[in-house]
């Protein structure tokens, strides 16, 4: 066995870690495979990711293939990063267009205000990029272990807050941007570079011990789920102008089932920033992951994890030594809220902009045309939400009529008569591309959370707006675990369901029933709706009714059912108290 210097063994580099470390910055053997028909080798698959890309199979035909002595018939998902989720009205275009040229016919907005095609040919995935390339698009980075899609607050309100929030989202992603020409090279037929100490300045050869997640938010906006980042910026805001910001660091939703020692977290806050020191901050948190994070076990590879063992105090000092300079101390926020900015709302410069709810964020067939119509006719500037649904800015208050006549002539809708369970939810894809999916996510939760705004209803609730998320395994895509009311897959058919979390999306939710089979998920929650009808104060939110009649998940079921439950297992770190960082 291979000794280190004091003589210990030394070891062992895990695969993923040994193939970031033989990829020449992210090139491997991919240029080479792309000639070649079938999928990407296995050991492929962790440098192809970095170019915004997965490797997967259509599931649902798994069966009928191997019976027929057929092996997989690989697709791929392709992913385009958009800081703050923002495009203008031709890229929106160049996107639809790729879709039925290179993909499956549909988009998917993804929860990281992101645009996702599926079904992708291995065929189709070079000019696919270089479509996207020349609308001033990339793939690169949307994936991997580097940083992902920068979030921002995406809603053009007056003030020039907003403006100046999406302009430090897009300088943090273009600082963290991995500096290998590997992408040009293979997709867009770039000129060979040779490979130099420099190529990776940030990163080096081993890039991330696993992804990082950054958003920015506003004291009062929440939208983009800022305390499930790994680090986030919540800006202060005085007469319509940044003045420094909140930094968060160290959430996290992925998870294993089963296994006690992974866990949710929701973000620490760690200090207070002066508004030109957003980017470093954001760079330095990112450092330390690099150099300290785990990359022995890749589901302890995580900035939670580092800052679980450290303790808050060790990690902020380690920090103020990376940035040079001290921080200031946390100060309390306002509690957020998660704006979907839905309809119509006034924009700043003037005009107004309009939000367009989109169920689960696939638009496909019908819906997808109609998008496409508003577009063309109004030429808006696009944007996605962290909630799956688009914003079009850059309207006329007198344009609106003719959107929504457009959108319900789709079957989009508008938000007048919206149930708050469907405006509130969101799943991931899952079955039947997704290889990590338990569980269905996106073709099950509209009949749930239709069921849901049945019960709601019934009860005088439908107004009362609410967090409804499901995931076809326990990762945490959809972000499920600092909503009102989640359903995690835990197996074909089965999911666990969660409670108490909420719209400011700064807490997380407790475990209320496992494995309970998809036609039960309404029923079990029945005892908690009646007594939130009966008891509910004014403006109460599901989740901050539950958290008021009791802290603890266990005695909160035993109050609210009336039933002896068993104990369930906890699943968020020990010690973990809940409620706000």
């Amino acid at each position: 066995m291979p000794q280190t210097a004091t003589g210990k063994p030394a070891k062992k580099i895990p695969a993923a870690e040994r193939a970031k470390l033989d990829s020449r910055h992210l090139r491997g053997t991919l240029e080479a495979e792309l000639a070649e028909p079938g999928g990407f080798p296995k050991a492929e698959l962790p440098v192809l990711k970095f170019h915004g890309i997965y490797q997967q199979e259509n599931r649902d035909e798994r069966k009928a293939r191997r019976a027929a002595g057929a092996g997989k018939a690989h697709t791929f998902m392709v992913r385009i990063a958009l800081p703050g989720g923002v495009m203008t009205a031709d890229q929106y275009l160049a996107v639809d267009d790729i879709t039925d040229a290179h993909a499956d016919g549909s988009l998917r907005l993804t929860t990281r205000q992101g645009v996702q095609f599926h079904g992708t040919g291995k065929g189709d995935l070079k000019p696919l990029v270089r479509s996207l390339h020349d609308s001033l698009l990339t793939t690169f980075a949307a994936c991997g272990d580097v940083r992902r899609n920068v979030m921002a607050c995406p809603a053009p309100l007056p003030g020039g807050a907003r403006r100046e929030l999406l302009e430090v989202a897009s300088a943090i992603a273009l600082e963290l941007e991995p500096k290998s020409r590997a992408y040009h090279e293979i997709w867009l037929d770039g000129e060979k570079q040779s490979i130099s100490d420099g190529d990776e300045p940030f990163y080096g050869d081993g890039y991330l011990p696993r992804k990082f997640k950054i958003a920015l938010a506003t004291e009062d906006d929440n939208s983009v789920d800022a305390y499930t980042q790994d680090c986030a910026l919540v800006a202060i805001v005085k007469d319509d102008a940044i003045v420094g910001y909140h930094l968060l660091a160290g959430g996290g939703l992925g998870m294993t089932h089963n296994k006690p020692d992974t866990f949710a977290r929701i973000a620490s806050t760690v200090g207070t920033l002066g508004p030109d020191q957003a980017v470093a901050a954001v760079r330095a948190v990112a450092a330390i992951f690099r150099d300290h994070g785990n990359r022995q076990d890749r589901r302890h590879a995580r900035l939670k994890y580092l800052i679980e063992d450290w303790g808050l105090d060790r990690f902020r000092r380690e920090l103020e030594s990376e940035l040079g300079f001290a921080l200031g101390d946390p100060l309390p926020a306002p509690r957020p809220h998660q704006h979907d900015y839905l309809g119509v709302h006034d924009q700043d410069g003037g005009g107004v902009f309009y939000g367009l709810w989109i169920e689960n964020g696939r638009l496909r067939d019908d819906a997808r045309t109609g998008v496409r119509r508003i577009v063309e006719r109004f030429r808006p500037g696009v944007r996605v939400t962290a909630g799956q649904n688009l914003l079009f800015t850059d309207l006329d208050r007198g344009q609106i009529p003719e959107l929504e006549a457009i959108a319900e002539a789709h079957g989009l809708g508008t938000v007048d008569g919206l149930p708050q369970a469907l405006r509130g939810s969101m799943a991931c894809p899952a079955l039947p591309t997704c290889g990590l999916a338990l569980a269905e996510a996106e073709r099950q939760l509209p009949q749930t959370s239709r069921l849901l705004a049945s019960a709601l209803d019934a009860r005088g609730l439908a107004d009362v707006p609410m967090v409804v998320r499901m995931t076809g395994c326990p990762n945490g895509c959809a972000r499920p675990y600092n909503a009102d009311i989640a359903f995690v897959g835990r197996k074909p058919g089965a999911y666990h369901v969660f409670v108490g979390g909420g719209v400011a999306g700064d807490r997380l939710a407790d475990l209320w029933k496992a494995d309970v089979p998809e036609a039960d998920l309404i029923p079990v929650l029945e005892p908690l709706l009646d007594r939130f009808a009966e008891e509910r104060l004014d403006d109460e939110t599901l989740g901050d009714f539950y958290r008021r009649v009791g802290e603890d998940g266990a005695a909160t079921r035993r109050l609210l059912t009336g039933k002896e439950e068993p104990a369930w297992q906890h699943w968020q770190p020990a010690g973990f108290e809940g409620g706000r960082p």
